[in-house]
């Protein structure tokens, strides 16, 4: 612990400078699930992914594996420009000492700021700023992340479980369908989902359904 305490009592600039920029690299790690699921599409992918999944009633089929690691790549490619903004205006000035650590949090904060606020409903961003009794707000930068972050949060709540809604209405209409059938035929003591499991997977390949639905999700973000 004393060697740790020394290393910024040092009076060497090139070493304090190395322990910050490490300090600032491990909060980054430690931070990256909750920046990852809260700041990014990550959520909106997820939720709208395990919907599908249950409408299919294919039970764990995609296994949670998949469909996690799907929604992480597109999570990283919808927020690529995101991500290279702000290595190019923060990141790298930072690490280069062309900046200080306030300046690049700014700079970082800028580009995430803006992806957020044009995905969140103006009655939640209200919601928050309201409660905080958060005045004087002309651009994007002057908003608060504390009331960003949450209004950001439940605005791809709202958006993932309406495109959920969505998505549920053509299968449903198969299973009340076939269970009608069922029900003609006096069948009732067979489970209508085991019949009209084949179908919904049948009517979701021949719709190219996975193209249809990772396409609504970037085109949502576009």
């Amino acid at each position: 612990m004393n060697e740790f305490i020394d290393i910024f009592s040092g009076t060497d600039p090139e070493t304090v400078s190395t322990a910050v920029q490490l300090l600032i690299l491990l909060t980054i790690f430690s931070l990256a699930p909750s920046i990852l699921i809260l700041l990014t599409s990550f959520t909106r992918i997820v939720i709208v992914l395990s919907f599908t999944r249950t409408s299919l009633a294919t039970q764990q089929m995609p296994p949670n594996q998949v469909l996690i690691g799907i929604a992480l790549f597109i999570t990283f490619f919808i927020m690529a420009p995101t991500f290279q903004e702000i290595n190019q205006e923060a990141l790298s000035p930072l690490m280069n000492e062309e900046i200080g650590l306030e300046e690049a949090y700014d700079r970082a904060s800028a580009p995430v700021k803006h992806f957020m606020a044009d995905h969140t409903r103006q009655n939640d961003l209200q919601l928050f700023l309201n409660y905080t009794e958060t005045d004087g707000i002309e651009t994007i930068e002057d908003i608060p992340l504390t009331a960003l972050v949450p209004a950001f949060a439940i605005s791809e709540l709202k958006t993932a479980f309406t495109m959920g809604f969505l998505i549920f209405i053509p299968f449903l209409v198969i299973d009340m369908t076939v269970a009608s059938i069922l029900m003609s035929m006096g069948m009732m003591m067979l489970p209508p989902v085991m019949i009209s499991l084949p179908f919904k997977v049948l009517l979701f390949v021949l719709v190219d359904g996975w193209h249809l639905i990772v396409e609504s999700l970037l085109s949502g973000f576009n």
